[in-house]
């Protein structure tokens, strides 16, 4: 079963949603990714230069590494939360795909997976894809847009708005669909953790 994280801009909380996913159901021990994907020394991440290309040239067109220890970056933070294992996955912008034969053994490595990425959806069919929206924050990504109908189910951040800040997404997008208000740093409330739990199998038949 895998569970995917997106949301429509960066820095608005996804590892926040995805360690709070893993601490209420621990139960499932889980196998965390994150997914990072960067261009021209920026990272699609944070928006800032990184080390994300270390080991990736035309013969490795992505890198796979995986966490082993609790630690402040975001794939060590899932195993604080109570993950099973954690992963990081970087790839080029638009380069996903070549990891795609990757991406299936690590489906296969547990029952239960949760991602951390909005683009991840384009080469694995999640059981549940939650996305996270800020209405204070302007930015949407264009990749963000074109999967929004595709998700399970929106966490709204509550920042005190009835109507988000950015422009030309139409409300028919989001507004149709189960929308949960969360506020930080409380990303995952009660109600969240169950839905995720109604769709996903009982443990031990996945």
């Amino acid at each position: 079963m895998l569970v995917v994280v997106g949301g429509h801009s960066r820095n608005i909380g996804k590892t926040a949603v995805v360690a709070g996913l893993i601490r209420k159901l621990r139960d499932r021990k889980w196998i965390a990714v994150k997914v990072t994907q960067y261009g021209h020394g920026v990272c699609s991440e944070n928006g800032s230069a990184c080390e994300c290309s270390g080991g990736i040239d035309a013969d490795h067109p992505f890198a796979l590494s995986e966490e082993y220890e609790p630690s402040g970056t975001d794939s060590g933070r899932f195993l604080a939360a109570g993950a099973e294992r954690s992963f990081w996955l970087r790839t080029p912008a638009g380069e996903l795909a070549k990891a795609a034969g990757t991406l299936q053994k690590l489906l296969r490595q547990g029952d239960h997976v949760i991602m951390e990425s909005n683009s991840v959806v384009d080469v694995v069919q999640p059981d549940v894809f939650l996305m996270l929206l800020d209405f204070s924050c302007e930015d949407f990504k264009p990749s963000s847009l074109r999967l929004m109908d595709r998700a399970d189910a929106f966490l709204v951040i509550d920042r005190g708005l009835n109507a988000p800040l950015w422009e030309d997404v139409s409300r028919g997008v989001w507004d149709r669909k189960p929308r949960f208000l969360v506020k930080p740093p409380n990303y995952v409330t009660a109600a969240v953790a169950a839905f995720v739990r109604d769709r996903l199998s009982p443990v031990g038949h996945a």
